[in-house]
Parts: structure tokens; C-alpha cells; sequence
């Protein structure tokens, strides 16, 4: 059975595509067979690889039933790694494709003829608390959290705990935090370093696989691959996103198996 991730962030610019592509990828190379699902109006993940926006037929082509999901979906290098891209939408017509992704039960009939393929599906989210990130949210069975550590991220970050939890409570009681995870990290800068003091006190399910701010990163953005695939040694960055996928997977699990959170009694050591 296949397990849903919305990555999803209250703000922009925090990094949120890469991390769904980037742990789209190491899921996979850890034998998850995954699936990594753009909503984003704008086509985030294929702009991620490179590609000119409208060159793959995706989402948007099966809403408009001119394309059926398996059809659309598009193979890797990595086997076990597919996307379903956002499609050729002309930008006029974004609030259509909003219209059509935030239908009711849209999004689950979507996915549900395909998805038995996968183990991980990944919906990379657009930047907001919008419609789509709603029907994404209401259609997921995690929520993974990207946090800019910076104070302004912190003041918004409340704001998508917020609607999280209103989804969960109202509409899709599978719904659970899979975690925040940091990025754009800077310890050695103070604002970093204060937001990141703020989350580890202030908020439950932060994740230790945090994101540093990185040069390797925009290099191979720039150049349309994952970090990963960058020529030369691999990048430290790489095993963060691999550190991210295997923390994941733990909390996943644990849920699965029921375990609880171990309580003991006060004891003295000497």
C-alpha cells in the first residue's frame, strides 16, 4: 500500500521543490519505488530538471481527459523513481487547473488507478495555504513541513500546523505530521542560528536532517540534476537529503507498527 506525502511550506523561496525532488530520489535509491506528483501551477519539479515548461504532458492533459494518468507518467534513469508532471498549462489558465485539482475526491480519483505501483507518492505542493495545497493535504496520509530558518518562517510557521490539524480533524483523519524539515540552514549567521533555537524549543517533529544553505545545490539546479548527479565527488549535501529519507522512513514505520512513546519511572544512577 502506498503511502501519500504532501512536502508543503506556508511561505515561497524556502527550498520545498528541491526537497521533494531530492527525497523523491533517495526514497527510490533505497528501493521505495516512488512517485513524485507536481501541483505546482508554475511546474516547479520539471523547471527543477530542466525542462521548458509545457515539454511534458501530465496533469493537466488527464484533467482535461485528454490523457489517461499511466500514460503521462514519466520514467527515470532511476528504475524506481517516476514523475507525474504538472502538464502543459498556458498561464491564463491557472485558475482552472486550481479549480479542477481542488474539486472534491479530484485528486484521490486521480491517483488511485496508478498509485498500487508505487510505495511513496510525493505531492510537491505550490508555496501557500491555497486551494491545492488544501486538496492535497485532504487527499495525503503525511504532511512534511519545509522550514526556512529565518524569523519571518518562524512566524508563519503556525500557520500551516494550523491548517494541518483543521484538515485532519475535519476532513481526512489519516492526516499526520511526518515533520519540519530545515533548510537553507546557516548556523554560522545569527539569524539562522536564532531560528533554529527557536524550532528545536518551540515545536514537536522537528527533524534532524537539516538542509544547509548550499553552493552544490544551486549548481545543480542550475544545471537541471540533483545534487547527486553532479560530476565529481559526491556532494555532503547529498547524504543530508539521504540522512532525510532514511528519518522518514523511521517515523513512517514506527507509526505503522503502533508504537508509542515510552514512558519510565524517575530513577537515580548512583
Amino acid at each position: 500500500m502506498s503511502e501519500r506525502i504532501v512536502v508543503t511550506s506556508p511561505k515561497g523561496g524556502v527550498g520545498k521543490t528541491t526537497v521533494a525532488l531530492h527525497l523523491g530520489l533517495a526514497l527510490a535509491e533505497r528501493g521505495m519505488r516512488t512517485l513524485i506528483v507536481d501541483l505546482d501551477p508554475q511546474g516547479g519539479i520539471g523547471l527543477s530538471l530542466a525542462k521548458r515548461d509545457g515539454e511534458w504532458r501530465g496533469l493537466v492533459d488527464v484533467l482535461a481527459g485528454e490523457a489517461q494518468c499511466a500514460e503521462v507518467v514519466v520514467r527515470t534513469n532511476e528504475p524506481r523513481l517516476a514523475i507525474l508532471p504538472r502538464g502543459r498549462l498556458d498561464p491564463i489558465e491557472v485558475p482552472s487547473f486550481e479549480d479542477a485539482v481542488r474539486t472534491r475526491g479530484a485528486l484521490d480519483a486521480l491517483l488511485r488507478p496508478i498509485e498500487d505501483a508505487f510505495d511513496r507518492v510525493i505531492l510537491d505542493t505550490p508555496s501557500g495555504l491555497g486551494g491545492i495545497t488544501r486538496a492535497a493535504l485532504g487527499a495525503a496520509d503525511w504532511a512534511l513541513v519545509v522550514f526556512k530558518a529565518e524569523p519571518l518562517a518562524m512566524r508563519s510557521i503556525q500557520q500551516v500546523l494550523r491548517v494541518i490539524e483543521h484538515v485532519r480533524e475535519g476532513e481526512r483523519p489519516e492526516l499526520s505530521l511526518l515533520g519540519i524539515v530545515p533548510t537553507m540552514v546557516e548556523l554560522s549567521k545569527e539569524h539562522s542560528q536564532s531560528s533554529m533555537v527557536a524550532l528545536w524549543t518551540e515545536l514537536e517533529g522537528v527533524l534532524d536532517a537539516a538542509i544547509p544553505r548550499s553552493d552544490a545545490l544551486a549548481r545543480a539546479s542550475q544545471l537541471g540534476v540533483p545534487v547527486s548527479y553532479l560530476g565529481g565527488r559526491l556532494p555532503p549535501e547529498a547524504r543530508r537529503f539521504a540522512q532525510l529519507a532514511d528519518e522518514i522512513e523511521g517515523v513512517i514505520h514506527a507509526s505503522r507498527r503502533g508504537d508509542g512513546i515510552e514512558t519510565r519511572e524517575q530513577r537515580a544512577l548512583v
